[in-house]
């Protein structure tokens, strides 16, 4: 069954018609994911790769039954177009945009928390569930139908990860990207809890850097909650303090935010510790 997503899952796309919406709409539906409908005001009335638009999500959900939305609305615009979508009771929202301000991002987790949706990113690469559903902009060549579940702070990392599995035929049930931070919806902690609750996820990669403390949330959970074997992988290893590693929430900050910190919290947890890509298979061998 996956999480998150399905290959039922019905999804509305809010900025469709823009030029990076219009482009990844068309390779999700090529993938198969189910899109009920597009949002961009302005273009009600009209149709993007076969898919009806609308001028507010609003009009949208009164026509189609919405399970999930995607936001390819630049940063400026993302908080209204959030709020919307969370105003319309549609359950899950990838917020891919990155550059919202704070402040904005605050207010559209604050209404989601209390609407009951669940928001991934901003700043995320979206998630895939490999042969059912694409939500974003991963790499569908990349991952493969299987059973092991991957969280990643980076999505560039996910994608060489999914590479390295599906090259040695261990297959995903879902890829997540939880996004660059230093805010975000969903946490690698709430992604490791949906994980154990999956029946079709065996195994967990979790995927950091340094910056935050979120792995050692994570390395909490894993050590009380999770019954399934976790593998992690920590990169940033050398880089120096106050050192920013891409991402705005990858600065390293305090002890916590340095990648031995966090490999010290997960080992101690009990999750098993990689050191490159490439020795995830070897360590999911071992494990069998």
């Amino acid at each position: 069954m996956a999480i998150l997503i399905a290959s039922d899952t019905r999804v509305l796309i809010q900025g469709a018609t823009g030029k990076v919406g219009s482009f990844q709409t068309r390779i999700m539906r090529d993938y198969g994911t189910r899109i009920a409908a597009a949002v961009t005001p302005g273009k009600g009335g009209t149709r993007i790769h076969e898919v009806p638009v609308f001028d507010s999500v609003a009009e949208a959900v009164s026509e189609h039954e919405v399970d999930a939305a995607i936001s390819f609305v630049p940063a400026r615009f993302a908080k209204d177009a959030a709020l919307e979508v969370i105003n319309s009771g549609i359950g899950f929202l990838v917020l891919t945009a990155e550059g919202i301000p704070e402040l904005d991002i605050l207010t559209i987790l604050r209404s989601a928390a209390l609407q009951g949706t669940n928001v991934l990113g901003p700043d995320t690469p979206g998630l895939i569930s490999p042969g059912k559903c694409k939500l974003g902009v991963h790499p569908q060549t990349m991952f493969l139908e299987g059973h092991v579940g991957i969280v990643s702070k980076s999505g560039s990392l996910s994608y060489e990860v999914g590479r390295v599995l599906t090259q040695n035929g261990m297959g995903q049930s879902t890829v997540v990207g939880i996004g660059g931070g230093p805010i975000w919806g969903l946490s690698q902690e709430a992604v490791l809890q949906k994980f154990e609750e999956d029946p079709e996820t065996t195994v967990v990669v979790l995927l950091g850097e340094v910056g935050g403390r979120l792995e050692h949330d994570a390395a909490k959970y894993i050590r009380y909650h999770m019954k399934k074997p976790v593998i992690a992988l920590i990169v940033g290893r050398t880089a120096p303090a106050g050192a920013q590693m891409g991402h705005a929430g990858a600065i390293i900050e305090g002890q916590e935010a340095t990648a031995s910190s966090k490999i010290k919290a997960l080992e101690n947890a009990g999750a098993v510790i990689a050191r490159n890509s490439t020795e995830i298979p070897e360590l999911m061998k071992e494990m069998e």
